[in-house]
């Protein structure tokens, strides 16, 4: 058992025990029901190494956040392991998904340099870690389109059909 996993036993095995805590009652009293809202997969992400481009990534985290419900995307806590990481290069830009959610993004300045938007990168390469392809040719409607959708797209959210995807790929 990595590191990693032995730390995410032991979280849930507190969880679990601190969602028993709290549902004890005392004698006579009616147990409170407790709603079990779907809770959202949390994956983090380190973008210490993406330079002049870290806003770019955290608006482009920020967009799948408003987009779906089933995945959150969040900053890694300073020198903890990150799902994701970000760093800025100067190639083109491009994701390596390692498995669902987890992976590496390189911010390529290439792309930037050449005027495309970059929170559309952003939020164009986390889409990659999210399981979703390039979708080429594509209109600038779809974020996946990357830079099909042409330099003058700005358009940074994910059309209804990425957006089901996610949800299906976090559900």
């Amino acid at each position: 058992m990595t590191l990693r996993n032995a730390a995410r036993a032991l979280l849930t095995m507190l969880l679990v025990t601190l969602t028993l805590v709290g549902t004890q009652t005392t004698a006579g009293a009616a147990p409170t029901p407790t709603p079990t809202p779907t809770q959202a997969t949390v994956l983090t992400y380190d973008a210490s190494g993406s330079a002049e481009l870290t806003d770019a990534v955290h608006s482009g985290a920020a967009v799948w956040n408003e987009s779906v419900t089933s995945v959150r995307l969040e900053p890694a806590a300073p020198g903890a392991d990150a799902n994701i990481t970000i760093v800025a290069d100067d190639g083109w830009p491009r994701a390596l998904t390692t498995s669902l959610g987890n992976g590496i993004v390189w911010m390529g300045r290439q792309a930037v340099d050449d005027g495309y938007d970059t929170i559309r990168i952003a939020a164009h390469e986390l889409g990659h870690i999210l399981g979703l392809p390039d979708i080429k040719p594509g209109p600038c409607s779809s974020l996946m389109s990357g830079s099909t959708g042409g330099v003058d797209c700005a358009n940074r959210y994910p059309d209804a059909a990425e957006r089901a995807d996610v949800e299906a790929a976090f559900s």
